[in-house]
């Protein structure tokens, strides 16, 4: 009876948090066809794009390493890009009957929900007695102001699921090898089996989130540990099983690993990272936040998916007075210099205050941070360090389950409600303010009938299609007809991260030729440039070295000023089918 009691509670927890994600995301789910979130700007779609190439591959058997269908000729090296195969593999069914925003608005909801269960699911195995102390933390881990902004467009920074399962086989290793103290070297092969398989199946859903977490982690174990003795017993313990569990993982996941660090279009990540989040974000609260009518100050945010920090001033006083009352606790002392640590290296290389970086009464100065060192270091230096911050987030969940488990024993002994109600209450008033609203929705704009219909198979041979100008990181909506079309063609350009320049660093969609930077200038000036030999010739240079077969220019982003230019860099009218301008550039190239 007490086994099913339990699990009755956790199926209505579950069910609690599984209804908050559907109304975050109720917008999306009633229009999944044309509705498109809003604050994503081009990220829905590069995700959506993501699942139906993961799909394709399936069914026609293709490489899941490289694809040619956007950056052609030189194509992409999709493992070094986040396509979450973890997901999109086994969801292959549901992009083809239902389409890929299904698929993409399933991860979203299933990583909300999940993801908070999870946490809820070891801090009631592994903190707590009390369900409903485990459940406060469960929600603040899974819907906290960054896990909703992120919502808005990064699936790999919301599917978190298997973040906590994993800490909780670490921990129960550890916790089997301190009982085995002075018995020598511990193997435990299932448990390391287990941990393997597990971090094997997170590093295809989103490596970068498994780094920060295993860094976090880290710093929360040596924090807890705190004597150099005890963190040497506990290490010599594990080492065997957790050496074991890492072969396992490099066994399934190490070719994967070399293509995307060393295959075609590999890139390496140079420099330091400049995205780090204002120091008066914290206290802020989101745009996607109840309490957002009530921030205060300038709008500091680095973009509306990367609202890493937005606690709000009440969940900080609340937590800061949490904090010394439980300072006895050795895991909040852990869990402090953990989340404490990580919010500071996520303000970048120089403290920025009210989106200024250079302040001081009558100087200009920068005050240099932590990640100034850090940036520098592989593979920091491919974070975008503001996210660090989101180790903070189950640092503050423990200080809330644990002060709301303490509250709860004291309604049970104490003879005085006045804590307890007063500890509710405070918690209210926190978290009350930052939880999340409904995602706002916008329609997408249809999909030309050029491609919808299939029109453009009758224009490629075997060649590219070049949109005018080629898609970027800033105007992804090509990748949207290229799935309407069931990818009947390659495009040139597009939305991915690849190798930029001679020394190949990362960047955002491929190294842009002559003619796709003339469209682009043309596209912001709405001017005519001159078109002389030498640009005519260089334009066809270009369409030689994309394998183009057809230009193509959608009526609803036509402008005059464009249809212009290609005529005169082609020597040829444009024709009008299915709601494009159309050259086709076969004969010429």
């Amino acid at each position: 009876m007490r086994w099913l009691r339990a699990a009755r509670t956790d199926l209505v927890v579950a069910g609690c948090y599984v209804s908050l994600a559907f109304f975050v995301l109720a917008g999306l789910w009633a229009n999944p066809r044309s509705g498109y979130l809003s604050k994503s700007d081009q990220d829905q779609t590069l995700y959506e794009w993501f699942y139906a190439i993961t799909a394709r591959n399936i069914t026609h058997l293709a490489s899941p390493f490289s694809t040619q269908f956007q950056n052609y000729p030189d194509g992409v090296n999709t493992m070094a890009n986040t396509l979450m195969y973890g997901w999109g593999v086994p969801l292959t069914p549901v992009t083809l009957l239902f389409g890929p925003t299904v698929t993409f608005v399933s991860a979203l909801t299933v990583g909300l929900s999940g993801t908070a269960f999870a946490w809820y699911w070891a801090f009631s195995r592994e903190l707590v007695t009390s369900k409903l102390a485990a459940a406060v933390g469960g929600v603040f881990c899974g819907f906290a102001p960054a896990m909703i902004a992120h919502t808005n467009g990064h699936a790999n920074f919301v599917f978190l699921v298997l973040l906590p399962i994993i800490a909780v086989r670490v921990i129960k290793m550890a916790r089997y090898a301190e009982l085995a103290a002075g018995t020598g070297l511990v193997w435990q092969p299932c448990a390391a089996v287990v941990l393997g398989l597990l971090v094997a199946l997170q590093l295809t859903l989103g490596e970068e989130p498994l780094l920060i977490f295993a860094l976090g982690f880290a710093v929360f174990a040596l924090a807890y540990l705190g004597s150099w003795s005890e963190i040497a017993r506990t290490a010599r313990a594990t080492a065997p099983s957790i050496l074991l569990a890492a072969l396992i993982t490099l066994a399934l996941t190490g070719f994967g690993l070399w293509w995307q660090f060393a295959g075609p279009q590999s890139y390496r990540f140079v420099g330091i990272g400049r995205v780090g989040n204002d120091i008066i974000s914290l206290v802020q609260f989101s745009p996607e936040s109840a309490g957002s009518m009530f921030s205060f100050g300038p709008d500091v945010s680095i973009n509306p998916t990367e609202d890493n920090t937005y606690f709000g001033w009440p969940l900080l006083l609340l937590v800061a007075v949490a904090v010394y009352y439980l300072r006895c606790e050795r895991i909040v002392r852990a869990a402090v210099i953990a989340g404490v640590g990580f919010t500071t290296l996520s303000m970048g290389i120089v403290l920025s205050f009210n989106g200024v970086v250079r302040f001081r009464e009558g100087e200009y100065s920068m005050i240099p941070m932590p990640w100034f060192v850090f940036g520098w270091i592989s593979p920091l230096n491919g974070m975008i360090e503001s996210r660090l911050a989101m180790i903070a987030i189950p640092a503050i969940a423990i200080v809330l389950v644990l002060g709301t488990q303490r509250a709860i024993e004291s309604l049970r002994t104490s003879a005085t409600m006045r804590r307890p109600i007063a500890w509710f209450c405070a918690m209210a008033f926190a978290l009350l303010p930052i939880a999340p609203t409904m995602l706002p929705i916008t329609e997408r704009p249809p999909t030309p009938a050029f491609f919808a219909d299939g029109t453009v198979r009758q224009y490629v041979s075997d060649g590219s299609v070049v949109i005018v100008p080629p898609p970027t990181s800033g105007d992804a909506i090509a990748l949207r007809w290229q799935i309407d079309s069931d990818f009947a063609f390659p495009l040139v350009g597009g939305y991915f991260v690849g190798p930029i320049g001679a020394d190949r660093g990362a960047g955002y969609g491929s190294d842009p030729r002559s003619t796709a930077v003339l469209l682009m200038l043309v596209r912001k000036s709405n001017l005519v440039p001159v078109i002389d030999r030498a640009r005519r010739e260089q334009a066809i240079s270009d369409l030689r070295y994309w394998g183009a077969d057809v230009v193509v220019l959608p009526l609803a982003q036509s402008t005059d000023a464009l249809r212009r230019t290609v005529d005169d860099l082609l020597g040829m009218p444009a024709a009008q089918v299915d709601g494009v301008l159309v050259w086709d550039v076969r004969g010429l190239v």
